[in-house]
């Protein structure tokens, strides 16, 4: 079998196109992004099927890159809604949309999606399979199962969350270790669910292979699921999310060795005082392969509000090594998000990764900074909100309160200090 992936090219000594685009992006040398691809601690998410595709990387030394969740339910199942919510996400330049849709015939979404999106889509095909397949979850059969992976793989999806590493061994420290929130991942529960139900082990641990086959096939790059994210403070970093850690470092080899990408999915949940110790864990278990975060979130007490939580924890995160970051939305634990809620997770979510690019020093990323606080002293209101990362609000807050001078704001009026030393030096 000729290897068509990006790691395989990249092994080679081949710069690949994607890596080109890639290199531009990052200002960084080809041959940078091809040694980093090379070594599994960068990966190009890029389905030889998805044609509208601007590549990106993820991994280390690169721009902290944000990932945007939608996708229809069976109580939300409007394809129009979610799909201007996908051209929302694309305009805000989110780098990576996954369509978690978990209801009825998703593939005319999914098909909609791939074709109009530069950003890279993933998807958890385990989501899918009951209502592909209508068929009730212990009926469901290991070839069932790959094939619904070869069908998104097929359609042009760039990476894939799969809760390889919730294995039976795994299950055992789950239930030797009590939780005050069980097992909190969607797919994670599923998986567990169907091992309990059918007394057999995890399918996709157990014909890991099989799926690295598919992976292959297409440039699919695995996203390897964190089934044991702690969804409690309480649960975070115990032994079943350890464990399942463990279990995925040594999954990484497997599909490293077949020349398919790996990223590890992490939690969660986390007290602040654990998150970098999180991140090194990762780093150390899974062999510096790139990290993809949920958040985390470093308080349960805030529904509502957990934009916020996640993006206190995710500029930890992301400054401790964390190369990837799930945004969460204002709706998180409570509903599916609105547009509106979708905006403002991005928002959130975004200047939690710039924060965190600037404290890694990746190449540029202060220089917006700077160019924001030249205009902010010379009082030039339209670079700053040319600079700003939401123009919209910016310019919706400055005309809301007109000042008395043009040259200050309705905060300190003729006090303005940068008015104020213009004038004087």
């Amino acid at each position: 079998m000729i290897m068509t992936t990006q790691m395989a090219a990249a092994k080679r000594g081949e710069i690949t196109e994607a890596m080109k685009i890639v290199a531009q992006k990052e200002n960084q040398t080809p041959e940078d992004i091809r040694l980093r691809v090379a070594e599994g601690t960068v990966v190009i998410p890029a389905n030889i099927n998805h044609h509208s595709l601007s590549p990106e990387g993820v991994g280390q030394g690169l721009r902290t890159k944000v990932n945007v969740n939608l996708g229809i339910s069976k109580d939300c199942a409007n394809i129009d809604l979610e799909l201007k919510k996908v051209q929302t996400a694309i305009n805000m330049k989110a780098e990576a949309i996954m369509d978690l849709s978990n209801y009825g015939k998703t593939a005319e979404f999914r098909a909609r999606l791939i074709d109009m999106s530069p950003a890279m889509i993933g998807t958890v095909p385990m989501y899918d399979a009951i209502g592909f397949l209508e068929k009730k979850l212990e009926d469901i059969t290991v070839e069932e199962f790959l094939s619904v992976v070869e069908k998104h793989a097929r359609d042009g999806v760039d990476f894939m969350t799969i809760h390889a590493g919730l294995n039976r061994q795994t299950a055992t420290h789950f239930r030797r270790n009590k939780r005050i929130t069980n097992i909190v991942s969607r797919g994670g529960s599923l998986l567990f669910a169907w091992m309990e139900l059918t007394n057999r082990e995890n399918p996709f641990y157990e014909y890991f292979d099989d799926l690295l086959e598919i992976c292959a096939k297409y440039d699919v790059t695995l996203s390897l699921g964190d089934g044991c994210r702690p969804g409690s403070l309480a649960d975070a970093t115990d032994p079943s999310q350890i464990e399942e850690l463990i279990v995925m470092g040594e999954l990484t080899l497997r599909a490293w060795e077949k020349n398919v990408q790996v990223m590890i999915e992490g939690p969660g949940h986390i007290p602040l005082n654990e998150i970098k110790a999180n991140m090194l864990l990762e780093k150390k278990l899974c062999h510096n392969a790139p990290f993809y975060v949920l958040g985390p979130v470093v308080t349960d007490i805030a529904p509502g509000y957990d934009h916020i939580t996640s993006a206190i924890g995710g500029a930890i995160a992301a400054a401790s090594g964390a190369d990837f970051l799930c945004y969460v939305t204002p709706a998180e634990h409570l509903r599916l998000p609105s547009l509106d809620d979708m905006k403002e997770g991005i928002i959130a979510t975004k200047i939690a990764a710039h924060a965190a690019d600037i404290a890694k020093g990746i190449p540029g990323a202060a220089d917006w900074d700077l160019k924001m606080s030249k205009a902010r002293q010379a009082l030039d209101w339209p670079t700053m909100f040319d600079l700003a990362i939401d123009r919209e609000k910016a310019e919706r807050y400055r005309r809301e309160s007109s000042p008395t001078h043009e040259d200050s704001c309705t905060m300190c009026g003729e006090m303005c200090p940068m008015r104020l030393m213009n004038k004087i030096l």
